[in-house]
């Protein structure tokens, strides 16, 4: 308890000047955790109780990215959705397989850190919207619906990864009845959720503390992550009560992220990972290369390339869905290149979100020849 004392006390501090300074506080939480843990000054160390804090902090962000994902929602964008989405994949997710396959990395590690590279952070970019007053723009749009796509392609590499321990019909059987119960059930019901998320009182808060945990048993009977299952939940209840559950689960959220971030960032250690070029390199090829994939996602939806500028920038971070697959599935060799590339990338997206229009307008100037 002292270290998650001391790490709490250290991101109090850190989170004050990122609001002081409207910057997201993501990648300053881990670099705290890189201070204070192996890579550091070694004052703080992992235990049972910070590993399940975290381990709630990333299905708790599960839960709500699954309320994100309505499917009424997602088959009306199938148009413009599915040619972002599938640009950003296909551009973002083969680079980060031909730099892991480059640096030697055996195929398991390479489809992770693939996946890794591929995913932005969702939570930097819908704050790097809200933050800089951007949701009124038309490509604010498009990058909510990419972070959608994103997250949907997520869960297609949980299952892909777990298929590697649990036979792939098994997982996908028990899935699909746990999927249809979810959704009947939310859809019977749904007026009384409703009104029983418009409650004031403490119920609505249990609840989805309770719902999370009872995923987490059904997880531990079935052999199936618990974040397929939470973000199956999430989905259901978006049906209901999507902005309700959302707030009820959000301090949950934030609380216990804090510590999952802060102490990834304690647990890594730099010993045996490639050379600091190979990292730069990947780092910056990280970049580019969602630069590219915005760029073309601008023209092919918004006719301008320019438009790619606005979404490249709120879509250059990764983060905590990159950080998670680094964590449940990567090796040793895999988790600090991981942990590099998320600290810089999302430094710097925090940096080209806001000041993403006055970048627009100087790559405006220069396409003009000004």
């Amino acid at each position: 308890m002292e270290g998650i004392a001391i790490a709490l006390a250290a991101c109090v501090g850190v989170a004050l000047i990122c609001r002081r300074y409207a910057v997201p506080p993501i990648p300053f939480y881990i670099i705290t955790g890189l201070l204070l843990g192996t890579a550091g000054l070694g004052i703080v160390e992992t235990s049972d109780v910070s590993e399940w804090i975290a381990h709630m902090g990333l299905l708790f962000l599960l839960f709500t990215m699954g309320l994100h994902l309505h499917p009424g929602e997602v088959a009306k964008r199938r148009g413009s959705f599915l040619i972002a989405g599938i640009i950003d994949l296909c551009v973002n997710f083969a680079a980060g397989f031909a730099v892991a396959f480059c640096i030697g990395l055996p195929l398991y590690d390479a489809v992770v850190l693939a996946g890794a590279f591929y995913i932005s952070s969702s939570a930097i970019a819908l704050s790097s919207l809200i933050d800089n007053r951007k949701l009124g723009f038309r490509e604010s749009d498009t990058v909510i619906w990419l972070m959608v796509f994103e997250d949907i392609m997520l869960v297609a590499l949980l299952i892909l990864f777990t298929a590697q321990e649990v036979s792939p019909f098994r997982i996908i059987g028990i899935i699909l009845c746990v999927a249809i119960a979810a959704f009947a059930c939310v859809w019977k019901f749904q007026g009384r959720l409703r009104q029983f998320f418009a409650r004031e009182d403490e119920l609505p808060i249990l609840a989805v503390f309770l719902a999370v945990v009872v995923a987490v048993a059904v997880s531990e009977v079935t052999g199936v992550p618990d974040s397929l299952f939470v973000i199956i939940l999430g989905s259901a209840v978006s049906l209901a009560a999507a902005d309700r559950a959302e707030a009820v689960a959000r301090p949950f959220r934030e609380v216990f992220l804090v510590i999952f971030f802060v102490f990834f960032g304690i647990s890594v250690s730099f010993s045996g990972v490639p050379s600091l070029l190979i990292l730069a390199s990947v780092i910056v090829l990280a970049i580019i290369t969602k630069l590219v994939s915005a760029l073309v996602i601008g023209k092919a939806v918004h006719g301008r390339v320019l438009s790619g500028i606005d979404i490249w920038t709120d879509t250059a971070s990764r983060g905590e869905f990159s950080i998670l697959l680094a964590l449940l599935y990567g090796s040793p060799a895999v988790v600090p290149v991981v942990a590099a590339m998320v600290v810089v990338t999302s430094c710097f997206g925090s940096f080209t979100g806001k000041f993403s229009i006055h970048i627009r307008r100087w790559c405006g100037r220069i396409i003009a020849g000004k």
